[in-house]
């Protein structure tokens, strides 16, 4: 197995501590540098503390060509300004992180076209891709909810729920973020007004056409670390029995979303790049649960799932986790 050269740009935050946890085990990756511009000089164990032993690497304020890759992990709209002021080279792949590229009418950037990254969606777009945008966590969780329905043309009017751990937030403090304020606590935010709504309603678009689906998402904080759960309700007149047919044709061969009849739960999935979902139907009503670890397939482990897809590399390579559990 060839040896993919990787740069990493942002790596001291919980997406690039995340990312660099996959790819020092990853059977094919070498990690060449992990920039980060407030901690060079410093051992990434140092600010990744569970990393002691597993890894030598130094953070650095460098760049260089001389690798394969280069994921983005940088706040929104950063990986934009990074871009215009660092050139990278032409055979260097991009995987973007943030939000900068996810929309259709940002994919372009210079020479650069970048595809919209849910493998259960375009695996065969990123097979021959250069550069991934990579989707957000609410956005995976909710479309790998939506997606058959979407393809069967069966979505109208979707009230989406979801609520997500602390890290969803970034590793920057924020008053909603202190420890003193999370625990023991919920707060609904950014009702109806989430930034993923638009990559979400591009993705329905693509499989249903346009009109028909119309997302109202109501995000929740809530007071664990980290783990994604999302119920979206709508009008369905299939038996759950059609339905659970309906699921598990579509994510046939889809090596990290499972459909399950029985109730599914965060610890399912954290530590995992999996989402699980359940279907309920209570008369015309049916309820899809989805649940995902933000960090992992909603953010550094699908990052490492569509490098995989971009070098012709097994879709499950370095990602075979187990999740914790209890």
């Amino acid at each position: 197995m060839a040896t993919i050269k990787a740069g990493i740009i942002g790596g001291a935050g919980y997406t690039g501590g995340e990312l660099i946890r996959l790819l020092i085990h990853h059977p094919a990756v070498n990690i060449s540098f992990i920039h980060s511009r407030s901690n060079v000089g410093k051992p990434v164990h140092s600010v990744h503390q569970d990393l002691i032993g597993d890894t030598d690497l130094v953070f650095t304020g460098d760049l260089s060509d001389d690798i394969d890759v280069l994921f983005l992990c940088l706040g929104h709209g950063e990986s934009t300004k990074f871009l215009k002021e660092n050139k990278v080279a032409a055979h260097v792949r991009i995987i973007d992180l943030a939000n900068d590229f996810r929309l259709q009418k940002d994919a372009q950037f210079g020479d650069r076209t970048f595809v919209y990254g849910l493998p259960e969606l375009n695996r065969e777009k990123i097979n021959s891709a250069q550069n991934i945008a990579n989707p957000g966590c609410f956005a995976t969780t909710i479309q790998l909810g939506l997606l058959p329905l979407a393809k069967a043309g069966l979505l109208g009017d979707i009230y989406t729920t979801g609520i997500t751990g602390s890290t969803g937030a970034g590793q920057s403090l924020s008053a909603t973020s202190h420890f003193s304020w999370r625990a023991n606590n919920i707060q609904a935010y950014k009702t109806l007004t989430h930034q993923h709504g638009g990559e979400i309603g591009e993705s329905l678009m693509q499989l249903q056409g346009k009109g028909g689906a119309d997302l109202h998402f109501v995000p929740w904080r809530g007071d664990f670390t980290r783990g994604i759960f999302v119920s979206s309700t709508i009008d369905c007149a299939l038996s759950l029995e059609e339905l659970y047919t309906l699921y598990t044709e579509f994510y046939n061969g889809h090596p990290f979303t499972h459909v399950s009849k029985e109730p599914v739960f965060l610890k399912q999935v954290v530590n995992t790049n999996k989402c699980v979902i359940q279907l309920e139907k209570a008369g015309s009503k049916l309820v899809v649960h989805s649940a995902a670890d933000n960090l992992l397939k909603g953010a550094s482990g699908q990052a490492v799932q569509n490098m995989n897809l971009l070098f012709g590399l097994p879709e499950t390579s370095g990602l075979l986790l187990k999740p914790l559990a209890f």
